[in-house]
């Protein structure tokens, strides 16, 4: 595939000649390159060359990472899916994200609406739509079980605790800070076995 990146710089240098509020005039001045040469720069109809990228960069007060247009790193998240004793957690969003985004996986719990929870806090802020199945959740004070297509959002600092109740496999998307990853992946629920 033909790299097209050097088409993206005239309209690139325009854009930011704007921004600095310069016309043409005004950057010919600056660089002494004529006003036409200019326009037909930013217009395409000119080939981009660093005799006349570089000076046009220093008068912008730009780097020429600015002008050059990057690649787009590849979009797609590499997926992988971790499991802790009570959930499976497939990863939506890269690592490095500052949020990080979960598809989780409860197994059928029929049990669940009558579990004792065992309420977790850490900071962070968290958000939750379920996919299907039914999932309790536990907010403090509040016991409520939602259903596919409900949201909910709640600090985490808040006593909490998630299950699946029914039959089936609930599965919810989850979107949280860092810190709540830490806390939800590497915790594991306290035995009930003696």
């Amino acid at each position: 595939m033909p790299d097209d990146s050097v088409d993206f710089i005239g309209p690139r240098l325009r854009s930011w000649r704007e921004k600095r509020s310069m016309t043409l005039a005004d950057l010919s001045a600056a660089t002494g390159i004529s006003p036409s040469t200019l326009s037909r720069l930013e217009a395409g109809k000119r080939a981009p060359n660093l005799e006349l990228v570089v000076p046009i960069a220093r008068a912008l007060r730009l780097e020429l990472d600015d002008i050059v247009p990057r690649k787009a790193p590849d979009p797609r998240v590499r997926r992988t899916t971790r499991r802790t004793d009570e959930a499976s957690y497939e990863t939506l969003s890269p690592e490095s994200s500052p949020v990080q985004t979960y598809k989780v996986t409860f197994p059928p719990n029929p049990a669940g609406a009558a579990a004792v929870p065992q309420l977790k806090v850490h900071d962070g802020q968290e958000w939750l739509y379920v996919l299907s199945g039914r999932l309790r959740l536990v907010l403090g004070e509040q016991d409520v079980t939602l259903g596919a297509g409900e949201a909910a959002e709640f600090d985490t600092r808040i006593p909490h605790w998630l299950t699946a109740v029914g039959t089936r496999p609930t599965e919810f998307l989850s979107i949280f800070s860092k810190e709540g990853k830490r806390i939800h992946l590497r915790a594991r629920p306290k035995s009930s076995r003696p």
